[in-house]
């Protein structure tokens, strides 16, 4: 069988994260340095290197401003998937508001693909216990799976207890998603993070090195994640807090490098590709997705 190692990328900007939305409000954005197209292509040449794939999750405001961008990541065999449009929180929307944000971002990112794009990531992960709404309205808009489930226990976000691996969610009235979750190993009795995200730049290279090639070794699928931010330590700084300084700012002359080292580990692939082999989806049910959803409730 293939690798079952995914690669996942969240295409958003420096000034877009939750942690300096003091500093950067959404009103503000178009005012910011936009670094993205240098930052994403700084994580598309470290994956020609490697002759790895990846799963994009562009957000829709970022598409928007850089369409070519998201073309040439297709154009370089990579799947297009949704962050959503304006980078709000799930646990701070309707559901109202979820389904209009996330319907845009699917529709403007086909269109700029010219693919389906089945798979959903949430800001920060927040598809948590109280926002599993919208993994319903994920099913209904045409998404075929979600990538935002992160089985630890953390204060914005985490579901500590959920499935570690990827799986089906019967989400009744016939309608299902596949669930990829965040990747964890075990210690003890409790799920922590093995790598990605912020995790890739702050934890011990050690500990990540064992994580992941331990997650190899049970020929399970899992996935790691990066911000093309984190590859951009010449972004401009912030007065901010010593907590978001380390959480934001700490290592990311080295986020190039470690993340290098880890796509030596094994071939990594994109996560449509994956779930494509293991049988969750189909290649006839991603065509039929970028029909109207409006089918599907």
């Amino acid at each position: 069988m293939s690798s079952l190692a995914a690669l996942s990328v969240d295409v958003e900007d420096y000034f877009q994260v939750e942690s300096l939305r003091r500093f950067c409000p959404r009103d503000r954005w178009p005012e910011f340095e936009d670094r993205t197209e240098a930052s994403t292509h700084r994580v598309l040449d470290v994956l020609d290197a490697h002759q790895a794939r990846a799963t994009f999750f562009v957000l829709g405001w970022s598409a928007e401003r850089h369409p070519g961008l998201v073309r040439q990541i297709t154009q370089r065999g990579h799947e297009i998937a949704s962050h959503g449009y304006a980078h709000e929180l799930v646990t701070r929307q309707t559901p109202v508001e979820f389904r209009a944000d996330v319907q845009r971002a699917k529709r403007l990112l086909e269109d700029l693909c010219g693919q389906p794009v089945v798979g959903y990531r949430a800001p920060s992960y927040t598809i948590v216990s109280s926002t599993r709404w919208a993994l319903d309205i994920l099913a209904q808009e045409g998404y075929l799976y979600d990538s935002s489930i992160f089985p630890i226990k953390r204060l914005r976000y985490g579901i500590p207890g959920a499935p570690r691996w990827p799986h089906q969610i019967d989400l009744g009235k016939g309608r299902t998603l596949v669930e990829y979750p965040l990747p964890t190993v075990k210690l003890g009795w409790i799920n922590a993070p093995a790598t990605g995200g912020a995790y890739l730049r702050l934890l011990p290279m050690s500990f990540q090195t064992r994580a992941l090639k331990g997650l190899i070794k049970t020929r399970r699928p899992f996935v790691v994640n990066v911000h093309p931010w984190e590859l951009d330590p010449e972004q401009p700084r912030f007065p901010v807090g010593a907590r978001t300084k380390w959480t934001h700012y700490h290592n990311l002359n080295l986020t190039k490098n470690r993340l290098s080292a880890f796509l030596s580990l094994t071939k990594f692939r994109c996560q449509l590709d994956i779930l494509r082999d293991l049988g969750f989806i189909a290649e006839s049910m991603d065509e039929e997705s970028v029909s109207s959803p409006l089918s599907n409730r």
